[in-house]
């Protein structure tokens, strides 16, 4: 424990408000973003969606987190599910994961500016942020599960944000798998 605490910090009530606004703005921006696609829309992406769910924490490293899950499929075999995680002092990162049984093309990913992730911690984004950050790994797409990983820089306007991030999830929307999986 320090030997003294930041009073200073603790008492500095517009810090806290700031913070405390700008985690409000970005649930609405998830409500938001969430609420514009219907979950018949993820089931005809993904049939086994489970639709979406927000979550919150404070704890991610230190900093605090918002996340966004459509579809909500985790099983490492035949799942599918897109994320956007809001993690304060990191930034907005969209993960797209798919299970070992499950083929899309690359293409509209590499495409789009998304980058291979670690599949074997798919949902370990500080893990995930770290492979990034290396030099960029390659993985065997015919074995096993895919994770896509994307940053994605947000402008300060909330409508031109929202539509931003809405536009990514519509053009992952749009990607059919290769012909011959079921989903």
């Amino acid at each position: 424990m320090p030997q003294e605490l930041d009073v200073e910090l603790w008492l500095n009530q517009s810090l806290i408000q700031r913070q405390n606004q700008l985690k409000a703005d970005f649930l609405a921006l998830f409500e938001q973003l969430g609420n514009s696609f219907t979950n018949a829309e993820l089931a005809q992406f993904f049939s086994n969606s489970k639709g979406k769910k927000i979550s919150k924490g404070n704890q991610l490293q230190g900093y605090p987190y918002l996340v966004l899950d459509l579809i909500r499929d985790f099983d490492l075999d035949s799942g599918c599910s897109i994320r956007l995680v809001s993690w304060f002092g990191h930034g907005l990162f969209c993960c797209v994961f798919f299970g070992k049984n499950l083929k899309f093309p690359p293409e509209p990913f590499l495409n789009g500016g998304f980058h291979l992730g670690d599949p074997n911690t798919p949902w370990d984004l500080p893990t995930q942020i770290e492979w990034l950050k290396k030099s960029k790994p390659t993985q065997d797409l015919e074995q096993g599960a895919t994770l896509w990983i994307k940053e994605i820089p947000l402008p300060a306007d909330n409508n031109q944000g929202l539509q931003l991030v809405k536009e990514e999830v519509n053009k992952i929307l749009q990607v059919k798998p290769i012909s011959g999986i079921k989903i």
